[in-house]
């Protein structure tokens, strides 16, 4: 596996593999750790990879494992987040605003369960296959779509909460722009 460049896959997958480790431990620092974990293991045991094809489910698995001997780590040995850091956030700029939506979805997207969380980031936030999603979570793909189904299910019900306690109304873009009728003549 001499001839896949290390800094080439970090540009290529860095990206993804951190909005999925975000989207399983919903903390960015536990995101940032678990994905860098990944890239470790990569550069250490990488090179036992015999199918350059599956550099994209080996990565996203390695990840997926780490965050689940993480929890079971965090499970023995609580820690306590103390939100005393004010100060330190950063300060919210004009381009930011346009990313409240996608922030929004995250925040959704993290009251969905565990078990059908990982399945609905990957396959919409990273756009793999139900073939993909069972071979980075090692589970059968009828529990995959079982799991994205069921997924779905929880957060339509979240969604639908969010938007029955929200004084704003969504509405759709045929609403905002209605079309004329065009007449031919």
């Amino acid at each position: 596996m001499h001839d896949l460049d290390f800094e080439k896959l970090v540009e290529d997958y860095y990206t993804g593999l951190y909005r999925f480790a975000l989207s399983l431990s919903g903390r960015t620092e536990e995101a940032c750790d678990l994905t860098q974990q990944t890239f470790y293991r990569w550069a250490s045991k990488g090179h036992q990879l015999r199918d350059k094809t599956k550099v994209k489910s080996w990565l996203f698995t390695t990840l997926h494992r780490e965050f689940l001997i993480s929890k079971r780590r965090q499970s023995r040995f609580p820690h306590v987040n103390v939100d005393l850091v004010e100060h330190e956030l950063p300060n919210i700029t004009p381009s930011m605003v346009n990313k409240v939506d996608g922030g929004l979805m995250m925040e959704m997207l993290l009251q969905v369960d565990e078990l059908y969380r990982a399945p609905l980031t990957l396959f919409y936030c990273r756009e793999n296959s139900y073939q993909e999603i069972a071979e980075i979570l090692s589970i059968p793909v009828g529990t995959v779509m079982s799991r994205l189904s069921r997924g779905k299910a929880q957060l339509r019900r979240i969604l639908e909460v969010q938007v029955a306690g929200s004084s704003s109304k969504i509405i759709t873009l045929n609403q905002n722009y209605p079309h004329k009728k065009q007449t031919h003549g």
